[in-house]
């Protein structure tokens, strides 16, 4: 029995090894410029066998027959082109096939250094058995995008939340940023936020990135945890031979009047054996701005004078009128390496640090506790209004970091190492990395001033206009009731905020040829992964109480006025007058003489947590080409998730009773159907059948308890919670234009379990401690289903049948439409909610840009559109949180100098659109927020010398 085991594993062994009158064919598709061509069509037609380019170019086919062949290329935009090679046993052939444009018509207007990015994008999107949507690096460059988040929004099914200004949170096909995966060179980029799995878009340059992936439709080979979709950065390679670019600009923030700053750099080179490549980056970009602001929150109950509550007209209850001073400087670093032993055998090593401070000072007047004064008692009217007053200084220690300002150090770095290898006929690939993000905010100082009653002891009289709810105004009524001298200390604060995530990654694919149905080339593919991820939030809070009475009146202290008669939100918006934040970074808060210290454990003690999470996966996967025009590609992944929570157990907010720890493990089965079929050479279409799923928050899973006897209130946590899980089907079909361009169109839909709600619920017992009965208790829970229908449709075509120079104009446009609903979410008030729509989802997205490209001269205008939707699902239907309409109009041009020089100009936001929220109904204000327009300028260089 033994000799039969071992029989069976030589034959095995044999067969996977390849010991046949066999070879391997490796090469690299590169344009006629020396530059790398992506996801190209390689084919053997004579065997009927073939295989697609890598990202680099890079291509191989396995188990080719001993004797001579011809390998074909095809390629959007390029010539066919054919390339004789000999395969001998047991060798891998090499070679490197050389693309030339179409037609000199297509040279002079598409295929260009400055231009050929959108060919390798639709080569890509084209060639890849998956639906996926691609950028590449000459394409970011056609728009005024200096963050990845800005680029991706171009991208159809995408919607971007912003944060002063630029794209930082993804929306994929209507699923929040926290649903959706962010991954590097394939390996998931680990979150800086405490409260959820969020990457920050804006944190990473575009300059830095080669090609932005969007894969709508994940393989069974790729991370499952990707709700809505998974945006995958590939990092630049090193190039063919020797390449030196450099940017370097300015440019001005006309909300401050400020400069921008930005620049990057980049070199790299090849040995002239091909062995080993290098490439070194950088990217710096530093600016000042800054953001007008008006929020408020509305209601529409009120107690009357015979304490009983009533509704009324919706007013505002609390006002706020804000100015933020915003410095933010974004840095990137990488070096990557690459080295082929021979031909079956390379590693590669990839890093990338990025650091961003983000300097604040923040200037905020709050009107609050605003109520009606009412005449009569059971039949009341409102008469006016009163309530009190805030003002609020935010920023930070003086100090050469701080300078004043709260800083929000923000830093993420990965460093991978990995490589590719042939034995036989087995392709072996592995990546094993180390990956961080942190966010520090130390030294963040509050100072607060307030009014509370006239001299008289009443609350503080005001008029109001809540004629137009999209500006709804406050003011005090009487301007002696609100003199500086009369406001007191409230309070001064210092807080301090760390959280980091810190990721090991280590996966392993294997590759073999099949061919079940002898109808074509075909593979098997397994592997596995193993992700190590540990999480921490560490805060703290304390407050200063003065020990003299220096700061009893605001008007001796250092002011500053932020009344603005250009404040973008109108001009009757006056903040007026606020304590100096270099005043506040300067006060020596840690001198026991001056001030006495509070610890605030109520401010943190909730939020504090640590969490190790394991993933352990495992797939297996099949594609096989049952004829010339179909392929089918079947699947399943298995991840087995193991968690580790620890929170606080907490007694009125701020008495820490001690520490509880929670393990949960859970296993997902995920099957998954890919079907691409070649209706002819240029149009395909897809259907896939996948189901991924979506981790709970951090935030969510930690065991933490707060029992608030005075408020009769319980916050729990929840580490029991089940991930959210979704089985989709996509249906695309695309055409693509022989001179660069496509046309296509999809539906897709996603059937959604166990989406994850904040509940409101009332105890009935006391388990959470003597006399709890009755107090609610809020908590995170799975809540019922909830589905998203979608329809897609893009266009991108240069219109070269026009006449003259209109043939070098080109048009791109998509749209996007979903509809969704969602059962079974609870408010405030414990009634079930169903068919409401989910978070995040706008029914409506739109892009599109016209462009001109000359020889010299491009010129492109850009939109991007996306249409209201509902943020938050609050206790009622009056309480919902909405995201307002976004169309945002940029601009931009460039000229070249010569072949290696080019001048550039982007003028960002021309509508000057703000973000808005609205609380219920479409005119009803929550908050509004300008940021103003940007222009940039400058040069660019790029010199490539191939070999």
């Amino acid at each position: 029995m033994r000799k039969n085991y071992v029989l069976l594993f030589i034959t095995l062994s044999l067969s996977f090894f390849g010991f046949s009158q066999n070879g391997n064919i490796q090469g690299k598709i590169i344009d006629e410029n020396g530059l790398s061509v992506p996801f190209g069509s390689v084919l053997i037609e004579a065997l009927n066998t073939g295989t697609v380019s890598d990202f680099d170019g890079s291509f191989l086919i396995v188990n080719v027959p001993v004797g001579s062949h011809t390998v074909k290329v095809t390629y959007l935009g390029y010539a066919d082109t054919e390339k004789e090679v000999t395969v001998q046993e047991g060798v891998t052939a090499e070679m490197i096939i050389v693309l030339s444009p179409t037609t000199e018509e297509l040279d002079d207007i598409l295929i260009t250094g400055y231009n050929s990015g959108q060919a390798k994008a639709l080569n890509t999107q084209k060639n890849k058995q998956n639906i996926t949507n691609v950028v590449s690096t000459d394409q970011i460059g056609k728009f005024p995008d200096a963050n990845i988040g800005d680029a991706v929004k171009r991208i159809p099914g995408i919607t971007m939340q912003v944060d002063q200004g630029e794209a930082r949170n993804v929306i994929v096909r209507g699923l929040a940023p926290q649903l959706n995966s962010v991954t590097l060179n394939g390996s998931r980029i680990p979150s800086a936020e405490g409260d959820n799995r969020n990457v920050q878009m804006d944190l990473i340059p575009s300059d830095m990135i080669q090609l932005i992936e969007v894969n709508k439709a994940v393989t069974p080979d790729m991370d499952a945890d990707a709700l809505g979709g998974s945006v995958n950065l590939v990092t630049r390679t090193s190039p063919n031979g020797f390449r030196v670019a450099a940017t370097a600009g300015s440019g001005i923030s006309f909300i401050t009047d400020k400069r921008i700053l930005n620049g990057s750099f980049l070199v790299g080179d090849r040995t002239k054996d091909n062995k080993f490549g290098w490439m070194l980056s950088a990217s710096v970009n530093d600016s000042d701005f800054g953001s007008d602001n008006v929020e408020a929150e509305w209601v529409n109950e009120a107690e009357n004078n015979s304490g009983d509550d009533i509704e009324v007209t919706p007013f505002v209850e609390e006002s706020d009128i804000r100015t933020y001073l915003v410095q933010r400087i974004r840095r990137s670093f990488s070096a990557n390496l690459d080295y082929n032993f021979n031909a079956n055998n390379s590693i590669y090593l990839k890093t990338m640090y990025n650091w961003r401070d983000d300097r604040e000072n923040r200037f905020r007047l709050r009107y609050r506790s605003i109520e009606p004064i009412f005449t009569g008692d059971t039949e009341a009217t409102i008469t006016g209004y009163q309530g009190e007053i805030r003002r609020q200084t935010k920023g930070g220690i003086d100090n050469n970091r701080n300078k004043n300002t709260r800083l929000e150090d923000q830093r993420m770095q990965n460093y991978s190492l990995g490589g590719d290898h042939l034995f036989g006929k087995l392709e072996f690939d592995w990546l094993a990395s180390y990956a961080s993000a942190s966010e520090e905010r130390l030294n963040e100082r509050y100072v607060e001033y307030e009014l509370e009653e006239t001299a008289g002891g009443d609350p503080i009289p005001f008029n109001v206009d809540f004629a137009n709810e999209k500006f709804p105004l406050i003011t005090p009524a009487n301007a002696s009731d609100v003199a500086l001298s009369n406001f007191s200390l409230k309070e001064i604060t210092e807080e301090n905020q760390f959280t980091e995530e810190k990721d090991f990654n280590f996966f392993a694919n294997f590759k073999l040829p099949v061919d079940f149905f002898n109808t074509g080339n075909g593979f098997v593919k397994f592997g596995g992964r193993l992700k190590i991820k540990e999480k921490e939030r560490n805060n703290n809070f304390f407050e200063f109480e003065p020990t003299n009475s220096d700061f009893d009146d605001l008007s001796t202290l250092p002011l500053v006025d932020q009344t603005d008669p250009d404040f973008l939100a109108g001009s009757k918006y006056a903040a007026g007058m606020f304590v100096d934040p270099a005043f506040l970074g300067r006060l020596d808060l840690n001198n026991a003489a001056l001030f006495d210290l509070s610890d605030v454990p109520s401010e943190y003690v909730r939020a504090n947590y640590d969490i190790k999470e394991d993933v352990y996966a495992g797939y297996v996967m099949a594609n096989q080409k049952l004829s010339d025009k179909f392929d089918v590609l079947v699947g399943v992944r298995v991840e087995r998730t193991k968690t580790e929570a620890t929170g606080n157990q907490i007694e009125d907010e701020e008495n820490v009773l001690g520490t509880i720890t929670k393990d949960k493990n859970y296993v997902h089965i995920l099957p998954g159907v890919h079907l691409k079929y070649n209706i002819n050479k240029n149009t395909v279409l897809r259907f896939a059948w996948t189901n991924t799923l979506a981790r709970p928050n951090y935030e969510d899973i930690v065991p933490s308890v707060d029992v608030i006897a005075d408020d009769e209130e319980i916050f729990l946590g929840n580490p029991e919670l089940s991930a959210t899980t979704s089985m989709n089907f996509d249906l695309m079909a695309e055409h693509y234009f022989s001179n660069v361009g496509i046309i296509s169109g999809g539906v897709f839909q996603k059937n959604l379990k166990d989406f994850i709600y904040t509940f409101v619920t009332e105890t009935t017992d006391n388990t959470f401690g003597a006399g709890t009965t009755g107090f609610d208790v809020e908590q995170p829970l799975n809540g019922d289903d909830a589905s998203i229908f979608g329809v897609e449709v893009s266009f991108q075509r240069q219109l070269d049948f026009l006449p003259g120079f209109a043939k070098n104009f080109s048009l791109m446009a998509n749209y996007t439409h979903l509809t969704s609903s969602a059962d079974g979410v609870r408010g405030s008030g414990g009634d079930i909610r169903e068919d409401v729509d989910l978070p995040g989802t706008a029914p409506n997205m739109f892009n599109g840009s016209l462009a001109y490209g000359g020889k010299k001269l491009n010129l492109r205008l850009s939109a991007n559109f996306s249409d209201s939707y509902i943020d938050e699902i609050e206790g009622s239907a009056f309480e919902d949180r909405y995201y307002d309409e976004q169309f945002l109009l940029d601009f931009n041009a460039s000229y070249a100098v010569n072949d290696k020089i080019r001048v550039y100009f982007d003028l960002n936001n021309i509508t000057d659109q703000p973000l808005r929220y609205f609380q219920g109904v479409k005119n009803r204000t929550m908050q509004v927020e300008y940021y103003g327009r940007r222009i940039t300028f400058g040069v660019k260089y790029d010199l490539f010398k191939t070999k």
